[in-house]
C-alpha cells in the first residue's frame, strides 16, 4: 500500500483513538437520537473537540460542568465549524450559538447552564430545536468534579 492510500486510514484510526478517550453517552431530542462523548472533568472539557477534522452527523459531544452558570465555549484548535446548545441541569436547552473553527471568540449561555452540547453547525436548526427544547439524558449525569446532588 502507497503511502498516499495510507494516510486516510491513519488520520481515521488516530480519530477514532483520539474519540474513544471519551466515555459515550446516549441522548435524544425528540425522535432524534444522539451520541455524544462525555467531557465530564476538566481535563476532557479542555481538550473538547479540538483537532478533529470531522464528525459523524448523530455524533456530538456534552459537556458536564459542576455547578449552574453562565459557562462560554471557544473554537481554539477546533476545525469543524459546530453549533452549541447551553443546557439547565433538566436538560432545557437555554440558547444555541453557531462557532467559527480556530477563532476565541466566546459563546456564553443565556443563563445558568449546567451542560453544553456540541453538535455540526446547523444541525439543531435543521431539527427545529430552539431555545426550550429538551435534550433527554443529560439530567441523570453529571461532572466528574462536581459535588453529590442530594
Amino acid at each position: 500500500m502507497t503511502a498516499r492510500r495510507l494516510l486516510p486510514l491513519l488520520l481515521a484510526l488516530c480519530a477514532s483513538a483520539v474519540a474513544a478517550q471519551f466515555p459515550v453517552v446516549e441522548l435524544s431530542a425528540g425522535m432524534h437520537r444522539i451520541e455524544a462523548e462525555f467531557a465530564n472533568d476538566m481535563g476532557t472539557r479542555a481538550r473538547g473537540l479540538m483537532h478533529r477534522r470531522e464528525m459523524s452527523p448523530q455524533h456530538g459531544m456534552l459537556f458536564a460542568f459542576p455547578e449552574d452558570a453562565r459557562h462560554c465555549m471557544w473554537m481554539r484548535n477546533t476545525l469543524i465549524p459546530l453549533s452549541v446548545a447551553f443546557l439547565d441541569e433538566a436538560g432545557r436547552v437555554l440558547n444555541i450559538e453557531d462557532m467559527t473553527p480556530q477563532t476565541e471568540d466566546s459563546h456564553c449561555a443565556a443563563g445558568p447552564a449546567r451542560f453544553a452540547l456540541e453538535m455540526n453547525q446547523g444541525w439543531f436548526a435543521a431539527r427545529g430545536l430552539g431555545p426550550g427544547a429538551k435534550i433527554r439524558g443529560v439530567a441523570e449525569l453529571q461532572a466528574a468534579d462536581a459535588p453529590a446532588r442530594h
